[in-house]
């Protein structure tokens, strides 16, 4: 099992540069950021964790100024997002600032993407919510030939370009991983057709694990690690090894240093245990 710590990035959130080398010192293997490019002040569409939207979704920084910060300041924790909201971002540069934390960071990014649920957000970026997952796909598998091809080129219904050179290339071969988040009714198939890993968040995604990794051997691919958001405490963590969870990611209060020190200070006691026995391991 391994531990990852997630965070909002607001502008009053404890700095990047002190949460990831804490985050690493206590034995997390990954710091995830969340990404909201702003929230629309109609407030439409209605936050999937119900009630009132905390403030700190229209605080965020740009996830990939965020990580670069977090992983100038730390030699060995994993710097990932969680989520990237693509659809809302043009391939070409993503692939770029993809490219550009990894190899500053010496091969440690993770790539958290999915397709959203705020539909006036997206739509502020030209997105339509009805074929934002064609989107989200097209733009995966772009971002994969840039990545992989020295000259790459790319043509979909929705994303296309022709032959053209684009570096840095990733450290990480063949690429970082990708990890797509979710977990509506189609997205195990999603993930076995062009993720890397699952991150889900919410819902009965634990009792789908055994479908995915059928899905993933019927598709000849080998395991498909399952990253996931749990409740915060041991008895968690040992029914999650059990059911097939590769990480567990727990948030720290976007709110100020003491906060999410604090926080940090008790999720580290919770881990401890596992961190020690050698259930969880960093990136080299």
């Amino acid at each position: 099992m391994k531990f990852g710590v997630a965070i909002f990035p607001t502008d009053y959130a404890i700095s990047m540069a002190e949460l990831a080398p804490a985050a690493e010192q206590f034995g997390f293997e990954s710091l995830w950021v969340a990404e909201h490019s702003h929230i629309p002040a109609s407030r439409l569409s209605p936050w999937p964790a119900g009630g009132e939207l905390p403030k700190h979704y229209w605080h965020t920084m740009d996830p990939f100024v965020a990580l670069t910060v977090a992983a100038m300041a730390s030699k060995t924790i994993r710097v990932a997002t969680g989520i990237c909201l693509l659809i809302q971002r043009d391939p070409i540069h993503t692939a770029k600032e993809v490219a550009s934390v990894d190899l500053v960071s010496n091969g440690r990014f993770i790539f958290g993407v999915g397709a959203g649920w705020n539909r006036e957000e997206m739509a502020d970026h030209g997105t339509d919510f009805s074929t934002r997952w064609k989107l989200l796909r097209e733009k995966v598998e772009a971002i994969k030939a840039i990545w992989t091809q020295e000259e790459s080129e790319y043509h979909g219904e929705m994303v296309s370009f022709a032959p053209m050179w684009c570096w840095p290339k990733p450290v990480q071969k063949p690429h970082p991983p990708v990890l797509l988040g979710g977990n509506g009714p189609k997205i195990l198939e999603r993930v076995v057709r062009y993720a890397d890993g699952w991150m889900p968040n919410r819902g009965n995604a634990i009792e789908r694990i055994p479908e995915l990794q059928e899905m993933a051997r019927a598709a000849g691919r080998g395991p498909i690690p399952v990253s996931y958001y749990p409740k915060a405490t041991a008895g968690e963590i040992e029914r999650l090894a059990e059911a097939g969870v590769e990480r567990c990611i727990y948030y720290v209060p976007p709110d100020g240093r003491d906060q999410a020190l604090a926080k940090l200070e008790e999720l580290a006691r919770m881990i401890r245990p596992y961190v020690e026995s050698g259930a969880t391991s960093k990136a080299g």
